[in-house]
């Protein structure tokens, strides 16, 4: 398999020839507007759409058919920056701190086959370092479970390396039982009262076990082509059940980083890296684009969608794209589009830098 380095070269090489200059009485596409058209055509996407906040404004860019710029879609893992920015809410205010074990918290949940919540502490679970099973490799992200039955279905299993980075969906279930533990209420419902309200994002939410989505909406389908807009989010739970739209992915995204979530010191935890070796902060992670520039921003992939944002550590300039499918068949499309938007255009020929694990690590 080439490398995600080279896949960034040759994806930025080819999509060249589509950013040359059009005739003088139409202006230039932005270069990531250009080369959204290829999630389409090379990535085998039915549908693409992207919306970059910056010093100019909104800019909204879409390609293929049935998808719109206010359409409600499913964020996966996006979720977990929801969730995580919850729990250093609630470290802030005294409530947990993110030394605590999970045994504290949960106690006695956390045991078997070699799993012990006594050796493991919030931190391990915000950071993926926990070693924890992730349970969707089990259900594939195709069977509704409770947040009790996803965590048995990772203690049937030994754990991976304590200390090591291993991205699992079952460290933000127990994030979001841990949050209604100190709180009393669902992690749903403190995003709600601590994230959604105050920002208004009117098209975010957490659905339970809500099928449908809200409208308006496009279609969503499977690698394979299936129809899957209809949805039982508990295949996902605090992992990854979030619906939202462009705008209000945009709108959060600069609002944490920009500080209006968290205090510095939070946010700096937040987003330090030490803990899982560069790869993972805690909900965000970081891509080092070839010119040097390190965007923050989380993606999210669930049955029939995938999606990214990306943002500057200032939270000044913002970009999510979206895809109405859970597969890309060009994987360097995605870091390809971050360069485009991110980087001048003197250095879309630049080397991938090697930067940080993250991105060479799926996130689901």
């Amino acid at each position: 398999m080439p490398s995600l380095r080279t896949l960034l070269v040759l994806s930025l090489s080819l999509a060249l020839p589509a950013l040359s200059p059009p005739a003088v009485s139409a202006p230039a596409a932005p270069p990531a507007d250009a080369l959204l058209t290829l999630l389409v055509t090379r990535g085998g996407a039915p549908a693409a759409a992207l919306l970059a906040q910056g010093e100019t404004g909104p800019r909204y860019a879409e390609a293929g058919q049935g998808i719109g710029r206010r359409d409600h879609f499913r964020a996966g893992s996006i979720t977990k920056t929801f969730v995580a920015t919850v729990v250093l809410q609630l470290a802030e205010e005294g409530r947990l701190s993110l030394s605590d074990s999970v045994e504290e918290h949960l106690p006695g949940l956390v045991r078997g086959a070699g799993n012990d919540g006594r050796a493991l502490t919030l931190r391990s679970l915000l950071t993926h370092t926990s070693g924890l099973r992730d349970f969707s490799a089990d259900t594939r992200g195709t069977v509704p479970v409770t947040p009790l039955q996803a965590v048995r279905i990772a203690l049937t299993h030994p754990p991976a390396a304590r200390g090591r980075f291993s991205y699992s969906n079952t460290n933000y279930v127990l994030l979001g039982l841990v949050v209604e533990q100190v709180t009393g209420r669902s992690y749903a419902d403190e995003a709600e009262r601590r994230i959604i309200a105050p920002l208004r994002l009117t098209g975010t939410s957490f659905p339970g076990s809500r099928t449908s989505l809200p409208r308006p909406h496009g279609r969503s389908y499977s690698s394979d082509g299936t129809d899957v807009t209809r949805l039982d989010p508990r295949v996902a739970g605090a992992a990854g059940e979030l619906v939202t739209t462009l705008a209000d992915l945009d709108r959060f995204y600069a609002a944490l980083l920009g500080g209006e979530l968290l205090p510095p010191r939070r946010l700096r935890e937040m987003l330090r890296t030490r803990t899982a070796h560069g790869s993972y902060g805690m909900g965000l992670f970081p891509l080092k684009l070839p010119c040097g520039t390190t965007v923050w921003g989380h993606n999210g992939r669930i049955s029939g969608s995938y999606v990214r944002t990306a943002a500057t550590v200032d939270g000044r300039r913002v970009l999510t794209f979206r895809v109405n499918t859970d597969a890309l068949a060009d994987p360097g499309l995605e870091p390809a589009v971050l360069a485009a938007e991110f980087c001048p255009r003197t250095h879309l020929n630049d080397r991938a830098s090697n930067g940080d694990p993250a991105s060479r690590h799926p996130f689901e």
